[in-house]
């Protein structure tokens, strides 16, 4: 999920941040709720939406080799056919049943399968779980291919245990949150396309929304939404579709609505009585 220049959006006159106190990759930020949003919102709020740029981008800044193994444009369905966005519906084919490390897995080896494949990958990487070593390595091991994952864990366990980095979104340095408070980063897909298949390589865009932040009567960054496109390059193996590399970019955002904001106890009590999703398509 890479952490470099090319996801600099906005005004490049904006500061870049370095995300892990290293030095080795710089993000510049991007306005999170642009021109067409209401009124101005507090600094905290706009510092995490910033960040949740961070937590669902974070694993890529362990992929040093870009763009291997698509397909050519004349395999894409979306150019070739100018094929519409097909809705999820009925297709008589069972959903996956089996699961591998707690998280879906044997998704079928065409476009459906790797449209879901994607689509729950995504679900995991932004996951709570991601902060927590143990919970990190199973979905690491599980959603990348065996050579991508063993090559980068190391470097996903230096991230996401960086002292600087957890600080800066409210993190203890076990990725715990305070006391009183409870971590929410969650991935809700809202559709899928998938742009390139061709043999045992697929190319999947996952479009979602992102919760992220601390919820509790004391949290200063409380939890608040964003919207990204995350294309996913998937490979076929061991009979299931695993993640090679992957690229995020803003929106589509949507333009808000006027609503009132929950209190911190009912965002507290909606995150742990509303369980995440786990299989899409």
């Amino acid at each position: 999920m890479s952490l470099g220049d090319e996801h600099g959006h906005g005004d490049p006159a904006r500061s870049g941040t370095d995300a892990y106190g290293g030095g080795q990759t710089r993000t510049r930020l991007p306005d999170p709720y642009g021109g067409a949003r209401r009124g101005a919102r507090s600094s905290s709020r706009g510092l995490v939406a910033v960040v949740a740029v961070v937590v669902l981008l974070i694993a890529a800044i362990a992929f040093a080799n870009r763009g291997g193994g698509g397909s050519s444009a004349a395999d894409s369905p979306g150019k070739a056919g100018g094929a519409k966005a097909a809705a999820t519906a009925p297709t008589g084919k069972q959903p996956v049943t089996t699961r591998t490390a707690g998280l879906p897995s044997g998704f079928a080896h065409d476009q459906q399968g790797a449209q879901s494949a994607a689509a729950n990958y995504s679900v995991a990487l932004g996951s709570a779980e991601m902060f927590t070593t143990e919970t990190r390595h199973r979905i690491v091991n599980t959603v990348y291919a065996p050579d991508v994952a063993a090559r980068r864990q190391a470097d996903l366990d230096e991230a996401y245990t960086n002292a600087k980095f957890l600080s800066s979104i409210g993190l203890g340095k076990n990725g715990a949150a305070p006391a009183g408070q409870t971590f929410v980063s969650r991935v809700v897909p809202v559709g899928t396309k998938i742009t390139s298949l061709s043999g045992d390589r697929a190319s999947v865009e996952v479009w979602y929304t992102s919760l992220f932040g601390l919820s509790g009567q004391a949290s200063t960054n409380p939890v608040s939404e964003s919207w990204y496109t995350t294309t996913y390059q998937l490979t076929w193996v061991d009979n299931d579709w695993k993640i090679t590399d992957f690229q995020q970019k803003d929106g589509p955002v949507p333009v808000g609505r006027d609503q009132r904001a929950s209190t911190a106890d009912d965002m507290t009590k909606a995150v742990e009585e509303y369980g995440g999703f786990t299989y899409a398509r």
